[in-house]
């Protein structure tokens, strides 16, 4: 079974896999701006205890795969990380402003996709079914 991690009110197993790309998908995070992309991402998921589980930074997109609280959506993830690594690299290397036209670093859209590691659907509709018969009193059968 995977680790469950926990919060002071949640025990939960949620891993998601991100992607998402500089606006007009340009070729800018190369050498030292990925590193530093590598760094910020560590310390955002630090602070918001997000575990990265798997990252690669490649010079047109960003592949994130990670867990996170239940308290935060995707969508809130990807506005923190955006944001943050935006601000911070844009700090670092002032040159981005010019390659990518103003304060738009990354795109508006992401690809993000909710991933488990052994429960799969079929199990958690079958699970849902037991508990419906269940409640109407009638014995599942097993085989």
């Amino acid at each position: 079974m995977a680790e469950l991690r926990r919060t002071g009110h949640a025990v939960y197993e949620l891993k998601y896999h991100f992607v998402f790309v500089p606006k007009y998908r340009r070729n800018v995070l190369k050498g030292s701006v990925a590193e530093k992309l590598k760094e910020v991402l560590k310390k955002v998921a630090e602070i918001y205890e997000f575990e990265i589980i798997e990252q690669e930074v490649k010079e047109d997109r960003v592949h994130i795969f990670l867990s996170m609280p239940p308290r935060y959506s995707p969508a809130e993830m990807v506005r923190i990380v955006k944001s943050i690594s935006r601000n911070e690299l844009y700090k670092e290397f002032p040159r981005l402003r010019k390659e990518c036209w103003g304060y738009k670093l990354w795109a508006d859209g992401y690809f993000v996709r909710a991933v488990g590691e052994k429960v799969v659907a079929e199990e958690i509709r079958r699970y849902i079914r037991y508990q419906r018969r269940e409640r109407e009193g009638k014995q599942l059968k097993l085989f």
